[in-house]
Order: C-alpha cells, then structure tokens, then sequence
C-alpha cells in the first residue's frame, strides 16, 4: 500500500457521467467535457463513471481511460469528489481498470462481482481482495445490482465485505421492511447507496448513506436540493419520493417492462427529460434507444408533476 491521503467515508447525491453517443455510435467527448462541468456547477456530491447507465460493457479500453482521464482531470481542478467505475464482466479487464483508476485518486473506485458465471461466496471474497490489492489504497464499492447473476442479500453481504474491509460501501436494490431490518442488522458499518427514487425511505430508515442516483439523472440539481432537505423536513422528502414513484411507475418503468428498453436507455430518457446537458438519449450499438420525441412529451409531464425537481 502506497501512503496516500486518507478517504473519509462517502454519501449523498452522486450523479451518473452519461456517454453522448454520435450517430456513428463514438463518444462525443466535446459534449462529455461539457456535461461534466454542467454537472460540477450543480454542485452536487459527486460524480461517478462508468455504472450500468454510463455503458461500461460497451466501450474499448482507450475510450475507458479517456472518459476516467476527463473526468478526474475536471472534478481535480474544481475539488469535486469522484468516484470511478472500474465496472466490467470480465475479471482480467476489471482488474486492469481498477489499476489505471486508482492512479487517478478517486474517491473510491467501483466493482461488480464478474459475472458470466455467477461466483461463489469464497469466489467473490477472493475477486475482491485482489481489486483491493490492486486498488493501492483507494477503497472499494461493490455494484449488486437487481440483474447480476448473483444478487447478495444482507447477510451474504456482510460476510463477504467483513473478509475485505477496503470495502466500504455498497450500491443495490432496497426491499420492504424485513430488507431494512436486515440492512441494520447486518450492514451497519457500510456506506449503502439506495435507489435514488427510494432516498428518503433509505435515509429515514436510517440505512442509506446516499444514492448513485436516477433521481439526478432527471435533474442533479433538483436531486441535490431533495437530498440536502432530507436531513431538516423528511416528511416533506418522503411527499416528493412518492411523487416521483408514481411518476416513475407511470411513465418511465413501461419502457422496460413493457417493451424491453435497458436500464441506461432509461437513464439517458430521464437525462433528456430533464434537459440540462448535451446527452441525449442514444445508446451504443446493439442496444436501442428511447425517441427523443418520448422525452420532450414526457418533459412537460415531469415539470407538472414535479415542479419541486426543476427550480
């Protein structure tokens, strides 16, 4: 271990880094410099790449490092924290993102358990004491998300971060109250990050430390402002988390329920609803992408019934 600055622990409102795809489907990184510096301004409590909404299984490894190296090269010169997803299905390529990220100084740096074979307790231990190792000081989120291969409940998860403790926080899908009462239990020294539609629920439960957020996909500023008041008027957080359920429900969770759209095409609809950055709703090849058309209508819809997102 190198002696780098100590990483205080994380929360809040993070914000996904989004890919602006081309018609020829390469990154436009003219537009990915100016969303990260419109992402900045909104002073939100950080950005993180590379999760399932900014496409980390559909990009080479150059393209990964420039994406990593825009980012850290902004969030640095305006001290906003970042975390990297070093996020890839194939263990050799993760390992060799969570090398680079590292010698970025992250915030911390985000894995998935690899997952063409779903990996046995004793596997996922063993994967992530070698990220740890190879992550020279800068701590570890774990990504469990809903569609893994092997999705952990709150005991399987405390014994696998227990055995590695540079572990410090866990993104996943929250349940109902018997899933909070194991998260207390169970996951109490961890930082959890909640669906970000689900904050307020997390935060009263007193279970999430913060949220990678598709709340700030809609609007990161609307989302930092929801976050902060958490901690002065829940009541009144937890009146717009159900607000945004049902706008949820209605009008973006049919996309892939009903006609099989990918959790980023969601993302990037919400991002094009919201309208605050140059992303778009383009997805990289194969994947199909949502019409612009669907997210100019349902703009007017989101501003009606959630004034409180867009001041």
């Amino acid at each position: 271990m190198n002696a780098k600055t100590p990483h205080p622990a994380i929360g809040g409102n993070w914000v996904s880094l989004l890919l602006p795809i081309a018609a020829d489907d390469s990154i436009e990184f003219d537009k990915l410099g100016e969303e990260i510096d419109i992402l900045i301004d909104t002073g939100v409590d950080g950005i993180y790449s590379n999760g399932t909404a900014g496409e980390f299984h559909n990009q080479t490894e150059v393209e990964f490092d420039c994406i990593q190296a825009m980012l850290a090269e902004r969030c640095k010169a305006s001290s906003t924290p970042f975390v990297i997803g070093a996020c890839q299905p194939d263990p050799l390529i993760m390992l060799n993102r969570v090398r680079r990220a590292a010698a970025l100084d992250p915030r911390a740096i985000q894995v998935i358990l690899p997952d063409w074979w779903p990996l046995t307790t004793a596997e996922a231990i063993d994967f992530l004491k070698r990220a740890a190792e190879v992550a020279d000081g800068i701590p570890l989120i774990l990504y469990n998300p809903p569609h893994a291969k092997r999705v952990l409940a709150p005991k399987e998860l405390s014994m696998v971060c227990a055995a590695v403790p540079e572990v410090i926080g866990i993104k996943l899908a929250d349940g109902d109250g018997s899933w909070y009462a194991e998260a207390r239990l169970y996951l109490s020294g961890l930082s959890l990050f909640v669906p970000g539609h689900h904050l307020a629920t997390g935060t009263k439960e007193g279970v999430a430390a913060g949220s990678f957020s598709n709340v700030a996909c809609l609007s990161p500023r609307g989302a930092q402002t929801w976050t902060v008041s958490m901690r002065n008027d829940i009541d009144a957080a937890l009146d717009l988390e159900r607000r945004i359920c049902t706008f949820m429900d209605a009008h973006i969770v049919p996309f892939r329920q009903e006609f099989g759209y990918s959790n980023a095409a969601l993302d990037k609809l919400l991002s094009a609803i919201g309208n605050w950055g140059p992303v778009g709703t383009r997805l990289r090849f194969p994947y199909r992408s949502i019409d612009m058309a669907e997210a100019v209508r349902l703009g007017r819809i989101a501003r009606s019934k959630l004034p409180d997102l867009f001041p």
